[in-house]
């Protein structure tokens, strides 16, 4: 009986530890519970100055659904991120919430988001709802990352306005779909392929002086939550007259 009893016990410690491990697991679908504010001084939709360097486009992609974060911004990395973000007040907030981009960096009131008051306003079930909230200002809230979506879009490369060819290249990378990380960007001449590692200047913001001459292939590296990475190589090239403000379409994406 003595023996019985102690197989017994290390069978039930063993089960114990064993759930405690799988208890620690990292839970990707799991929301964090947090509060959000939204910008007092803007419009419907986001800030042009954003500190993820989008510039205009960071106010109006995902039609103005886009936030500021606090620590999710990950000194740039998580420029471009798509977050599930519900309010919690059950009198005000709807179930489903809000899907937002990540555009700027910033925080108030112990929140880790500051969202426009388009997202702000649709966490709520209906329109009075959405009036209620703003007039709160600051909310409980629960978030989680989601992958981001853009039909019929290809990963998007805009030219800074301080880019000068050819002594200075500067770039964003707009519409990356799912929830990958862009943690490297190599920049390769096309017919040589010698390729140069890319310094992010802040935000989405890459940047190189004395880039590459000639048309320009961006090579982008990808980790996702479980710290596998990929190169994503698109198929058009930048061309060798490239200059400050142009947009050219990658003809690649990220299958979400």
């Amino acid at each position: 009986m003595a023996m019985m009893a102690l197989v017994f016990g290390l069978l039930t410690a063993t089960l114990l530890l064993f759930g405690s491990f799988g208890d620690a697991a990292p839970c990707a679908d799991c929301f964090s519970q947090s509060r959000a504010a939204y910008y007092p001084n803007s419009d419907d939709k986001g800030t042009e100055t954003g500190r993820c360097g989008y510039g205009a486009f960071g106010a109006t992609i995902n039609n103005g659904y886009v936030a500021a974060v606090s620590d999710l911004y990950r000194d740039g990395l998580g420029c471009g991120a798509c977050y599930q973000v519900r309010c919690t007040n059950g009198k005000y907030c709807s179930d489903k919430g809000v899907n937002v981009v990540i555009t700027d960096h910033g925080s108030s009131h112990d929140t880790d988001f500051i969202m426009s008051r388009r997202a702000f306003g649709r966490m709520a079930q209906n329109m009075d709802a959405g009036a209620s909230l703003l007039a709160l200002g600051v909310v409980d809230i629960e978030y989680r990352r989601v992958s981001c979506s853009y039909p019929n879009k290809n990963i998007t490369i805009e030219i800074d306005e301080s880019s000068s060819n050819p002594h200075y290249l500067a770039f964003v990378i707009w519409y990356q779909q799912g929830m990958e990380d862009i943690t490297a960007v190599q920049l390769c001449e096309t017919q040589s392929y010698t390729c140069k590692l890319l310094d992010r200047s802040y935000g989405a913001v890459w940047t190189a002086t004395s880039p590459p001459s000639g048309p320009l292939s961006v090579r982008m590296l990808l980790r996702d939550e479980n710290g596998d990475e990929k190169w994503i190589v698109p198929v058009n090239d930048i061309p060798d007259n490239w200059k400050a403000g142009d947009i050219y379409d990658s003809g690649a994406q990220v299958i979400a």
